[in-house]
């Protein structure tokens, strides 16, 4: 057996999800909470202050993003397990024309009708609904939503990129 293609292979597409809710986190936390340590300092408040407002800032804006992350990310998922329902009634409605719709799909990715259909036929013997998920709809477990693992990594990474303006303070 190739160790060349290892079946555990790792791919960066699967972070892409809290990837992006970490980067955004970050850079709203240092942004949002220096700014707003910079406004409490400037109307010259005690020191006991600028403090509390920072750390304030942090702890909201860390709740806040986490929430608006999990209610966005739950909405994708939303929408993902409604395409997945509409497949699975399609399949057992329609199996032919789901078929000749995964045949259609392969074909405009290159391969000639004779073996589309043979392949199609193929895959959904095996997995029908798995097979239309990710070829027809592009999902998969890799990039599937989460929004409990998105709403985590967002408030962390507003919090570690508020905490430097908060140290600074």
């Amino acid at each position: 057996m190739s160790r060349l293609h290892p079946l555990a292979e790792r791919h960066a597409v699967e972070k892409l999800g809290w990837l992006r809710a970490a980067v955004l986190g970050a850079n709203d936390g240092t942004l949002s909470t220096g700014s707003l340590i910079v406004g409490v300092a400037s109307s010259h408040a005690t020191h006991g202050s600028i403090l509390i407002a920072g750390l304030s800032a942090l702890v909201a804006g860390a709740l806040s993003m986490a929430a608006g992350e999990y209610v966005s990310v739950s909405s994708q998922r939303d929408s993902e397990q409604a395409d997945i329902a509409r497949e699975k009634q399609e399949l057992a409605t329609d199996w032919d024309g789901e078929v000749t719709e995964l045949a259609g799909l392969y074909q405009q990715r290159g391969l000639d009708a004779d073996l589309s259909h043979k392949v199609a036929v193929a895959l959904m013997q095996h997995d029908a609904l798995g097979a239309h998920t990710r070829d027809e709809l592009g999902l998969s477990e890799a990039t599937a939503a989460r929004p409990i693992q998105a709403a985590c990594a967002s408030a962390s990474a507003f919090s570690s990129g508020a905490v430097l303006p908060v140290l600074a303070a």
